[in-house]
């Protein structure tokens, strides 16, 4: 019998009829000592740091850094693909402060290290009774990382992760222990919810939780147009709610998350990695008739059948990401999100016949935080992907305008082409969160070239 992989194989092959990639040295000398490479996820990011350090104590890191010269960047799992981290100085590590350390029943909060990887944090909760109530897709990340860039799951009504902080300790240039809330430094508090790692070192974030709950997942492929018709009214409708289209294929598929009492159960599961890979086939063999590969890919798309699982919440939001890719992401006003998808899909189907990762499209409420691409307005995310080996470029520089054409907000994680003064006209508390990380970080210890040339 043949699976559906070799099925689409089976299409394509008739209509004819995971190691990283070495990038350049993989160490340097500098000053007559052996420096080794940092690079992030993809490999688009790389440096020689001077210095690695992985503190295995809030003490430790405070007399690292109190003792430290030059630049300081914190790291976390490297799934940025702007250059958050890269320096020749010193790159610290959060993995050794990791897990969750304290709870409170009555508020459902916990207090989390801010090392810990997402993929770390569901089950240690649920022995609690408590679960994060959204959380983004891929389960590698550290949470401080996360919160750093405003990270997010989608959920008209829900908002990004670094919302639902509700305390935090960070430690600042000259190993200053800083605790803040709403109450207490709250200035700093506003700031440090998405600080892009400028103000100082996070060790622990104190998070607002819910009761352990379950989902109900629903995968269902669709035409487009039939897509754009129904997604705000499913946007409402579900909790979460989000949707994928295939570039050359006029399909997706609509993925909704609803709260559910029903036994924890599936049905056989597509393997998103495994899918990556065979529209990468699909690419290579009929990019020479974009018709040819609509016909193959869609027909092939509208045998799939629904899928159904039903899981404890932390388990059906996260997954593996095995195949590499770059990224671009900008986060646009909900009610002209859908209109800047269509002139997406227009430009990417007339100009680039190379793509062949799916775009994903999110739905995120709006909040109040200083950096937060989401400050002020509910927001559709729209997320443009290009395998890790093939230059990004090009297809970022097409779609990239069309993007802040719609006013977006790019993703503070991901790749984007916007300076200090642009970023600055889109955000109205800048100047505020300016004032604070100047204060903090009178010397700008923790500014790389990059945040240097937002904030220096």
């Amino acid at each position: 019998m043949l699976t559906r992989r070799t099925m689409l194989s089976a299409m394509v092959a008739a209509a004819i009829g995971t190691q990283l990639a070495p990038l350049g040295a993989l160490a340097q000398t500098g000053g007559g000592k052996r420096r080794l490479p940092w690079r992030n996820w993809s490999g688009s990011q790389q440096c020689f740091p001077e210095s690695r350090k992985a503190p295995a104590s809030v003490a430790e890191l405070q007399e690292l850094l109190a003792s430290t010269r030059g630049i300081v960047r914190p790291v976390g799992a490297g799934h940025s693909f702007t250059p958050l981290v890269p320096t020749d100085h010193t790159i610290v590590s959060l993995s050794r402060l990791s897990g969750v350390v304290d709870h409170d029943d009555e508020k459902l909060q916990a207090t989390i290290m801010a090392g810990t990887r997402l993929g770390e944090i569901g089950q240690p909760l649920s022995e609690q009774g408590q679960a994060l109530i959204n959380m983004p897709d891929i389960d590698a990340q550290s949470l401080a990382g996360c919160l750093a860039t405003a990270t997010h799951g989608t959920g008209a009504g829900l908002s990004c992760l670094s919302a639902y902080v509700t305390g935090l300790q960070l430690v600042t240039a000259d190993g200053t222990l800083v605790d803040c809330d709403a109450q207490n430094n709250p200035e700093v508090f506003e700031a440090a919810r998405v600080s892009l790692g400028s103000l100082g070192v996070i060790t622990q974030v104190r998070m607002q939780n819910q009761a352990t709950y379950r989902l109900r997942r629903e995968t269902v492929w669709r035409e487009f147009d039939e897509i754009l018709e129904i997604a705000q009214d499913m946007a409402d409708a579900h909790r979460n709610f989000e949707f994928y289209y295939i570039p050359f294929s006029g399909m997706g598929f609509t993925d909704a998350h609803d709260l559910t009492d029903e036994p924890i159960s599936s049905t056989e599961k597509l393997d998103s990695n495994e899918g990556a890979m065979e529209l990468k086939t699909a690419r290579d063999w009929l990019s020479w008739s974009p018709g040819l590969r609509e016909l193959i890919l869609g027909s092939y798309a509208r045998t799939v059948p629904d899928e159904i699982t039903i899981e404890r919440s932390w388990k059906n939001y996260t997954s593996e990401r095995n195949v590499r890719f770059n990224e671009m992401e900008y986060h646009l006003p909900r009610e002209t999100g859908l209109q800047a998808l269509k002139e997406i899909r227009d430009a990417l189907e007339s100009q680039h016949h190379e793509v062949f990762f799916p775009i994903e499209v999110r739905f995120v409420k709006g909040d109040d935080m200083w950096l937060s691409p989401f400050y002020k307005r509910d927001s559709i995310s729209i997320a443009v992907h290009r395998y890790f080996e093939e230059d990004f470029q090009p297809y970022f520089q097409t779609i990239e305008p069309i993007l802040q054409k719609y006013q977006g907000r790019p993703h503070w994680g991901k790749l984007n082409t916007l300076n200090g003064e642009q970023l600055r006209a889109l955000y109205p508390r800048w100047d505020d969160f300016a004032a604070v990380r100047r204060e903090l970080d009178p010397h700008g210890r923790f500014l790389n070239d990059y945040l240097h040339g937002l904030f220096g």
